[in-house]
């Protein structure tokens, strides 16, 4: 997969870590995030990395700040958009399965490095499937439609 990262100075460190660990696994990265000691204003990281999810440059986007909060509030204002702050399994797997998610948000200052890891392979390897939860995603949809007017 093709993924599009991003991060602030908060969580350089995570961004590192999560990027060697993905272009390990085969993905190829495109990092957009902050580099080492700059300060960046997070807002500007996740648009940026989610313009490239929207567009098709890229299948996912994976933003890191420091609690992954401010980068998910961003993220979703971008049209095509649905990310989901994800810090323990079950919320990681339900952002996929149940929301369809194309963007995940972690907070560098809520999960050790281990866990990101973790959750970030289990989330990579989950698809959405249609059933009981397209009608809710369809509406997620139609609304971002309706309120973009």
């Amino acid at each position: 997969m093709r993924i599009s990262l991003g991060c602030d100075e908060a969580a350089y460190e995570l961004k590192m870590i999560i990027r060697k660990h993905l272009e390990a696994a085969g993905h190829e990265v495109i990092d957009n995030g902050a580099g080492a000691g700059e300060v960046v204003l997070y807002p500007d990281i996740a648009a940026k990395t989610c313009e490239r999810v929207a567009n098709g440059e890229c299948d996912r986007g994976i933003l890191v700040c420091g609690t992954g909060i401010g980068m998910a509030m961003t993220a979703n204002k971008i049209s095509g958009i649905r990310a989901a702050v994800c810090h323990d399994p079950f919320s990681a797997e339900r952002s996929i399965l149940s929301n369809n998610a194309n963007v995940m948000c972690m907070g560098a200052r809520i999960v050790a490095p281990q866990l990101a890891v973790y959750l970030l392979d289990l989330w990579m390897g989950l698809t959405f499937q249609d059933g009981p939860s397209t009608p809710k995603v369809e509406r997620i949809m139609y609304y971002e439609k309706e309120f973009a007017k």
